[in-house]
């Protein structure tokens, strides 16, 4: 079942609270017998907090770009501006936690500060980047790339037939370290600025 699905199914059994602002939610939450949903929409995209006993323990967020589960989606749903809350069935709360756990709750309240909006600044974009990577004009199959910024690997993946690699990212400069079949070691900057943007590397 796909995760939007999955959610509305969910909430046709909830209770609606009501619809705040992410700092609000924590407030409103803050009560160790909560169990809940805080789920936030906006354009295509679709974003969820899972609550058990007080604690944010689960996250989803879900656009036409794929699904993201548990840390990885934390930073995405702190840049969502309204939630939705739902209390929910205990069991059915902690079952959804299991598939998205979130393990580093801190990152939650730094996304607060960071989703605090600056007059005259755009926000970022979402989307998803593809790496081609070429020697002599022959795609690389097989190679390791990785995906870093500020010191943090933000994911992994090995080229495919085409010398291709995908990855979901916020856009902005990151470092891409490819490590070839001889284990030398590279890194090349990208700046990712679109949706569904390709970047050409020639080794």
């Amino acid at each position: 079942m796909k995760v939007r699905q999955m959610i509305d199914t969910v909430l046709t059994e909830s209770k609606e609270i009501g619809t705040f602002g992410l700092p609000e939610i924590f407030r409103v939450t803050g009560d160790k017998g909560f169990f809940g949903l805080a789920v936030a929409r906006a354009d295509d995209a679709i974003g969820c907090l899972a609550f058990v006993r007080g604690e944010p323990g689960g996250a989803i967020f879900s656009d036409e770009n794929g699904d993201l589960f548990g840390d990885k989606a934390v930073i995405l749903l702190t840049r969502m501006e309204r939630f939705v809350l739902y209390t929910v069935q205990p069991d059915i709360a902690e079952a959804l936690v299991m598939g998205c756990r979130v393990f580093d709750t801190t990152r939650l309240q730094q996304g607060l500060t960071e989703a605090i909006p600056e007059i005259g600044i755009k926000s970022e974009g979402v989307g998803r980047l593809t790496v081609m990577l070429m020697k002599d004009s022959e795609p690389q199959k097989g190679v390791r790339l990785s995906i870093r910024k500020d010191g943090r690997i933000l994911g992994s993946d090995f080229t495919d037939g085409t010398g291709s690699a995908g990855f979901r990212l916020m856009h902005g400069d990151y470092e891409c370290i490819v490590q070839d079949r001889s284990q030398q070691i590279r890194a090349f900057t990208l700046h990712f600025r679109e949706n569904n943007q390709k970047i050409l590397i020639e080794l």
